[in-house]
């Protein structure tokens, strides 16, 4: 079975730091192109970033030059560090396959004073 935990959300203040970690489980995780969405309350789903099997990285403009998503392929393990974060990135993240549309639970990151 298929499975995705993410961690690592939490209350930060504006300008902070956070590293969000996702655990992929039963399925060939380097075979995938995997990326976090997040949501924040009262709307929809957006795009923050993608990396793909080679390692290429694609990145939403509005977090551009703030998180890096990385990948460790011996880990099973999927990466967010997300830098001067801002009250707008306020919104549960979740890690998935771009290609399946799957994602875990997701991890709640609040930025505020």
């Amino acid at each position: 079975e298929e499975q995705l935990v993410e961690s690592g959300g939490g209350l930060v203040q504006p300008g902070g730091s956070l590293r969000l970690s996702c655990v992929a489980s039963g399925f060939t995780f380097s075979f995938y192109t995997m990326s976090w969405v997040r949501q924040a309350p009262g709307k929809g789903p957006e795009w923050v970033s993608s990396i793909d099997i080679s390692g290429r990285a694609t990145y939403a403009n509005s977090v551009k030059g703030r998180f890096t998503i990385a990948r460790d392929n011996t880990k099973n393990t999927l990466y967010l560090q997300m830098n001067s974060l801002k009250p707008e990135d306020t919104a549960v993240y979740y890690c998935g396959r771009t290609t399946e549309g799957d994602r875990g639970q997701g991890t709640q990151v609040t930025v505020s004073s």
